[in-house]
């Protein structure tokens, strides 16, 4: 529509750090090779963002600077989209959580808000520093189109935000490695959600 600008934003999980899948949180783990050959594919030789913002986490942040080097996007570092502290389920893989409590995960992702681990982060602040980030971005990038390098809970997180869903649904959201969002918001629109976790552009 003439007059109208869209500011599109790409959300990009990262890909398999060391150690495998586990419960991470912000245990600050690199990517491993299969993780770095996950992200490349999904971004293939697509080079149209004008910006690039990144979780902190090695495991973001290092493929978004590599992708600003070679494409000579900037890129900078976003603190407020690392993932959710997990608490005491940090650096613990499924099978070990499920040995410990059988029951836990099942507790966790059927009622997140009053189920969470020992010493995580609270999901409403998670969610409250995540969605003022994606609201910023809206406004400092109006027009442009930006890749934000970031975790599966963030991408819950906006996601949720976008289509106004109960925080108690957010875990019901899938993302996988180096899943690709985006999302679109048009002037005096609110944001509309184009596409979910592609595996490639």
């Amino acid at each position: 529509m003439a007059g109208k600008r869209v500011t599109r934003i790409d959300l990009l999980r990262h890909g398999e750090p060391k150690g495998g899948p586990r419960y991470r949180g912000q245990v600050d783990d690199p990517l491993n090779e299969t993780g770095w050959s996950q992200m490349w594919r999904a971004v293939g030789q697509f080079d149209e963002w004008g910006q690039i913002v990144c979780s902190p986490l090695s495991r973001c942040s290092a493929f978004a600077h590599a992708l600003s080097e070679n494409y000579e996007i900037p890129v900078a570092i976003e603190d407020r989209i690392k993932e959710i502290g997990f608490g005491c389920w940090e650096g613990k893989t499924k099978e070990q959580l499920i040995s410990e409590d059988p029951g836990q995960l099942d507790r966790f992702y059927r009622q997140p808000l009053t189920s969470q681990p020992q010493g995580a982060e609270p999901i409403p602040d998670f969610y409250a520093r995540v969605s003022r980030a994606f609201d910023e971005w809206v406004d400092r990038y109006r027009g442009q189109h930006i890749l934000a390098v970031t975790h599966a809970g963030v991408m819950r997180a906006i996601v949720a935000h976008v289509l106004q869903t109960p925080l108690e649904s957010m875990y019901s959201i899938k993302v996988p490695y180096a899943g690709i969002t985006r999302i679109d918001v048009q002037d005096n629109l609110p944001p509309a959600l184009v596409f979910h976790a592609r595996s490639s552009l």
